[in-house]
């Protein structure tokens, strides 16, 4: 016997019950009011997937932006019959797949969500990759709520959206009128959404997200738009099935009781707990093999980096250079950035290789949840703009970390050494904030050769890499065969009368520099340490020249709190080692570098005068 939607829907609400009353928690109201919606998405032929092999690349990808619906989402898998009663049961239980919001833990999750406003970005950077890049004809679909319309990165992903004209996009967007506390800004006013989304550029469909009919015909209308994305704007109700919940306040995540429990389920009707959903199986084709082909076949012929030793040259462009030469090697490299790339030194690659490179526009919050699209579809994306920037993204950043995210992410303009732009543009919080993700790499280069090696290992390592780059052209330290392997440091100056260790990275090495030279003339030796590797640190020979030498002194353009002084100290907490820090403790102004650089106390004379200081004592 044919399974009819209708059934299927009733299912759904069945398991969402069951599962939310077993858990005691979760978000049993939100979930009742798209269960239509996603029915008729998944089992009403428009979805194309093949739940075997979720991985399979021409899969259509299904995005939970309102990842607090996540009961529904595992609800619609068990009506699937990938996902067991028994399974079910375990939602929200240390150890589950079924989490409290969607996680990779669960197979069909295509990136963690749960915090509001990031899936329609994320669903961006999928859709790019199919259109532009794999050129695979696999769709992204995005439920959104009706909440996080408020957040700006919403809007973001949308602007970008109808930009790059994803005609193979659709967002669903559940207006259920109630939020956690009350009703939302705009409640059940939906001219002021289809208003809003079509200024935006998109095409929109307004529909009874409980009349399956119309939500059929709204996706196969969907399916024939071209040049523009989709949404599709359903007036649903919270609690969907169930009437003492059913549209009234106060039960946003809220789980029934078992005696409230027992009453939906009758309320709900016959219950067919046999009936299975089936998904519609996409389209068969190869997706990436010869890019990958190539790219092995190529790997031995990247030419190394080569540049004039009697030049200086800043980090920012060694940047984009190493893109550009790397390329070839990795093609399944995307380059994003945030209209700086003239001051990132982006537009090298871009030049090079325009099909790869993505504008993003001054949209940091969505270029970060498009890069995490990209990376989720097997792309490796560098993405760039001024380190400062980075800050108002860092939800989006954060996020990354539980979606096993393969990013690299590239500051340029960091520190008070960027001079007369003033403190609004200078990256001083970026070292913190990539320091705290959870098994990131953090690196700071100091030279243009450093920097190209450095690209190539973030290239070469999975997972989030933060690379800080210098505004001002600096003088090569190094060779173009020198290695630069991550987690590693160079020990640049060292005698066997070093009194101190000197650790500087960027701009404050080449002050450690000038600082040994002029300690030298004084018969003072200190030791100088290139911390180009800020995390992972290497311990090993921090340890080794605190043994050796009388303290250690780091030096960095970047507040104390967060920064290498920090990292260092945590490093050697269980040693004898005397750490001592000079950071940027004063509120930055204006003026020339070296003013600067002179007026926090991170140059070549404030290192001597605590250099001083320590063997006084």
């Amino acid at each position: 016997m044919e399974i009819s939607l209708s059934q299927l829907a009733t299912l759904v609400r069945y398991y969402i019950l069951r599962s939310t009353t077993k858990a005691g928690s979760g978000h049993p109201s939100t979930s009742l009011s798209a269960t239509d919606l996603m029915v008729g998405l998944l089992f009403g032929r428009v979805f194309h997937a093949d739940l075997d092999h979720p991985e399979y690349p021409n899969n259509d990808r299904l995005i939970f932006s309102k990842g607090h619906a996540s009961p529904l989402l595992y609800a619609l898998y068990a009506a699937a019959g990938k996902v067991s009663e028994e399974e079910l049961d375990s939602l929200r239980m240390f150890g589950s797949p079924l989490e409290g919001h969607p996680t990779l833990a669960f197979p069909y999750t295509e990136a963690a969500t749960g915090s509001l406003g990031q899936g329609l970005s994320i669903g961006v950077g999928m859709a790019l990759n199919a259109k532009y890049v794999d050129k695979l004809s696999y769709r992204t679909y995005v439920l959104l709520g009706d909440s996080e319309m408020s957040e700006g990165s919403v809007w973001e992903a949308m602007q970008s959206a109808s930009y790059y004209k994803l005609d193979n996009l659709i967002a669903i967007l559940d207006v259920n009128r109630l939020g956690q506390r009350g009703e939302t800004m705009y409640g059940h006013d939906l001219n002021i959404y289809e208003a809003r989304a079509k200024a935006f550029g998109w095409e929109v469909r307004v529909i009874d997200g409980h009349n399956l009919e119309e939500i059929t015909k709204a996706y196969e209308y969907a399916l024939g738009v071209k040049d523009k994305p989709t949404m599709i704007i359903a007036k649903t109700l919270k609690g969907k099935g169930v009437s003492f919940i059913e549209d009234k306040d106060g039960w946003h995540g809220k789980a029934l009781p078992q005696e409230e429990y027992e009453s939906a389920i009758v309320e709900l009707g016959e219950i067919n707990r046999s009936a299975r959903g089936t998904v519609a199986q996409p389209e068969k084709t190869e997706s990436g093999m010869k890019n990958q082909e190539l790219g092995e076949k190529q790997k031995t012929d990247v030419p190394p980096p080569s540049y004039d030793a009697t030049k200086p040259v800043a980090s920012r462009r060694a940047y984009g250079n190493a893109l550009a030469r790397l390329y070839p090697a990795y093609p399944d490299v995307v380059v994003l950035d945030a209209e700086v790339s003239n001051s990132t030194y982006a537009e090298i690659f871009k030049k090079a290789y325009p099909e790869r490179f993505f504008e993003m526009y001054i949209m940091e919050q969505n270029m970060a949840g498009v890069a995490l699209g990209f990376s989720r579809r097997g792309k490796i994306p560098f993405v760039s703009t001024f380190a400062a920037f980075f800050s108002r993204a860092y939800d989006q950043i954060r996020m990354g970390q539980y979606s096993d995210a393969n990013i690299k992410f590239v500051g340029s303009h960091a520190g008070v050494s960027i001079g007369e732009d003033g403190a609004s543009q200078m990256g001083l919080e970026d070292l913190a904030m990539f320091r705290t993700l959870l098994g990131s790499v953090v690196l700071y280069p100091s030279d243009a050769y450093a920097t190209e090696r450095l690209v190539e290992e973030a290239a070469k390592h999975r997972g989030i890499v933060y690379i800080r780059t210098t505004r001002k052209d600096t003088p090569l330290l190094y060779g173009p065969d020198e290695v630069f392997p991550i987690g590693g440091s160079k020990v640049l100056r060292s005698s066997d009368n070093d009194v101190v260790t000197i650790v500087g990275a960027g701009v404050t090495l080449y002050e450690a520099l000038a600082a040994y030279e002029e300690l030298q003339k004084q018969n003072i030796s200190i030791r100088v340490v290139d911390l180009y590797s800020v995390k992972p640190l290497d311990s090993a020979t921090l340890i080794q020249c605190a043994s050796e030498t009388k303290a250690l002194i780091t030096v960095e353009d970047h507040y104390q709190e967060g920064g290498i002084g920090e990292q260092v100290s945590a490093a050697l907490i269980n040693t004898d080692a005397h750490v001592y820090s000079l950071a940027v403790r004063k509120m930055p102004k204006s003026g020339k570098p070296d003013e600067l650089l002179a007026y926090e106390e991170i140059n070549k004379d404030a290192i001597i005068k605590k250099v001083r200081e320590v063997i006084a004592r």
